[in-house]
């Protein structure tokens, strides 16, 4: 049983301790104030909910008493087994804060396969719903619930919804064909069983209208352009002038001498496909859904309100951010999200090659601002589709996505359809530890400090922000947060502290929504009303197995909100030295 130890800290050092110190002392000399809700050692009520909650927050240094054999390699059940064993090989300073998603494809849709992923460091499997039938991904749906519940993982499920785009219906080939320079194709919306060579079969009956002979077809935003030749009623002849692979279900972008031609404004944001997808993500009990080529926040707020009433579980929606528009209204679009895809092969369509570094600096900076998990997608080692190791240049690019505190960065087709998709995600492992430990020699409080207050009605905002940087300052080994929704814990990963963040909450919907968190590890685990008895048992749990030590010390943060209407909301920082 964890007991109390002698000593407190205050914001001049450390100090002997009679009893436990309150917030009316302040933290770092400062009372953790803001504009409408300020801590002091009493009860304090908030103007927006009127709902009183005792400020019981102590800064105080405690030790945990239990005696266990530290060789001991019992399984902790509520830690997945990939999280276990980088603890176990590492330490904490030593873990990945990165987190990563794969696309899911024929390449990579085993048992074996999905499990060898799992294992390399995928966080949450990606299903493009633009490919594959719908048993297919049940099948691959089925497969990862069964990896997480009998072995012991934490890969979340994400659904990418096909969005309203004129793109490729077939090709020819299940997988992706050459197109050579000079081949003349013909672009059609016939429908035909089987497939016709050099033919392409777009989605969209009238996707030739207002496209001239002498416009270009552009795949995926440049894998591979055509020159429209000819008009043959609704069809196009086309004669490819750059060479490249066409994928399936690839995007069909139109341009005139540089212009991009806008030919999709009449199309909902959701298609009635996509509906139907969104109800079998529901049924699947999926975690995320994406929405693609989002142009404002009303359809992401419509979607939200849907899955409110249709899911049992809560449903995390991720906004996509790919075409001009959405960029004019991308802080609406955030704030209505639960998080954000940097979709830039789509992006890069639609705005100057030139503009893509900066832009995606900027929504990143926004969603750390703003609290919003944002991952950063689309062509990040592109060459190992074909090729078994990616060029510098790429892994520069990932380094950089790392450096900007990125939450998660994303595989498409270097898992879905290349061969190398395994070796493709030890790349990004591999370079986002390196590139993290770089930022961590580096880290001085600047980029917390750039967030400022964004949520000034957030007590929680007020205790991570002074939690990260105590945890920082004092070089403490890890933060534990207890947390039923996930809040706390979110708003401790937006100030990307140093040491990881372990979220040990009783909610699966919760434990699985934080997969996509920058340096948080999930735990589920039974959660009582007693707070105290939470921590005291978490914390001899996980040292009976060995994952903590003698010495390590531990800041423990609570946003904890007891099940009982009558008892008070307990929201608390403490700092506790194993022994």
């Amino acid at each position: 049983m964890a007991v109390v130890g002698d000593l407190a800290l205050t914001f001049g050092g450390l100090v002997k301790k009679e009893k436990s110190i309150g917030l009316k002392n302040g933290v770092f000399g400062a009372p953790i104030c803001s504009r409408r809700v300020c801590f002091t050692g009493r009860k304090l009520r908030t103007s927006k909910s009127r709902m009183e909650i005792r400020a019981v927050t102590q800064i105080g240094v405690e030790s945990s008493g239990t005696t266990s054999d530290s060789t001991s390699f019992q399984r902790f059940e509520g830690l997945d087994v990939v999280s276990e064993g980088e603890l176990r090989e590492r330490g904490f300073l030593g873990m990945r804060k990165t987190k990563l998603v794969c696309t899911i494809g024929p390449a990579c849709c085993s048992m074996e396969d999905l499990e060898k992923l799992a294992v390399g460091g995928m966080n949450v499997a990606r299903l493009n719903m633009c490919h594959n039938t719908r048993e297919w991904h049940q099948d691959v749906i089925r497969k990862i619930k069964k990896l997480n519940s009998e072995k012991g993982y934490c890969v979340s499920v994400m659904i990418d919804t096909e969005g309203s785009q004129i793109h490729v219906v077939d090709h020819g080939s299940p997988s992706s064909v050459k197109a050579e320079e000079g081949s003349i194709w013909f672009f059609t919306t016939e429908k035909f069983e089987g497939s016709r060579p050099f033919t392409i079969q777009a989605n969209y009956e009238d996707f030739s209208e207002g496209v001239n002979v002498g416009d270009e077809i552009v795949f995926d935003g440049g894998m591979a352009t055509f020159e429209v030749v000819e008009k043959v009623g609704k069809d196009l002849r086309c004669k490819c002038t750059d060479s490249g692979l066409l994928l399936p279900r690839a995007k069909l972008s139109f341009w005139r001498d540089g212009t991009l031609l806008v030919k999709n404004t009449q199309l909902p944001t959701l298609s009635s496909k996509d509906w139907s997808d969104i109800e079998f993500g529901i049924s699947e009990g999926v975690d995320f859904i994406a929405m693609s080529f989002i142009t404002d926040s009303n359809a992401v707020s419509h979607l939200k309100d849907y899955l409110s009433t249709k899911s049992s579980k809560s449903i995390k929606v991720l906004a996509k951010i790919e075409t001009l528009v959405a960029i004019d209204n991308l802080k609406s679009i955030v704030e209505a999200s639960d998080g954000i895809m940097i979709a830039r092969g789509d992006l890069g369509v639609e705005i100057p090659l030139d503009s893509i570094p900066m832009v995606q600096l900027q929504i990143t900076h926004l969603c750390r601002k703003l609290n919003k998990p944002v991952v950063v997608a689309s062509q990040l080692l592109e060459s190992m589709v074909e090729y078994p190791t990616p060029t510098r240049a790429e892994v520069a690019d990932v380094s950089e996505a790392v450096r900007q505190y990125a939450d998660a960065l994303m595989l498409s087709g270097e898992s879905a359809i290349g061969p190398y998709g395994q070796k493709a995600l030890s790349v990004l492992q591999t370079t986002s530890r390196r590139m993290e430990l770089s930022n961590l020699e580096n880290n001085k409080g600047e980029f917390q400090d750039i967030l400022g207050t964004s949520f000034p009605d957030q007590i929680a905002e007020q205790i991570s922000n002074h939690a990260a940087r105590m945890a920082n300052n004092l070089a403490l080994d890890a933060i534990f947060v207890f947390t039923r929704h996930g809040q706390m814990a979110s708003f401790l990963s937006r100030n990307r502290p140093n040491p990881p963040v372990f979220a040990f909450t009783n909610d699966s919907s919760t434990r699985m929504a934080l997969t996509l968190r920058w340096g948080v590890t999930p735990l589920l685990i039974d959660l009582s009303d007693d707070m105290e008895a939470n921590i005291s048992k978490s914390i001899d749990l996980i040292k009976t197995v060995g994952l903590i030590k003698n010495g390590d010390t531990i800041l423990v943060v609570s946003d904890f909100v007891p099940n009982s209407t009558t008892q008070t909301v307990f929201q608390s920082i403490q700092v506790k030295s194993i022994e």
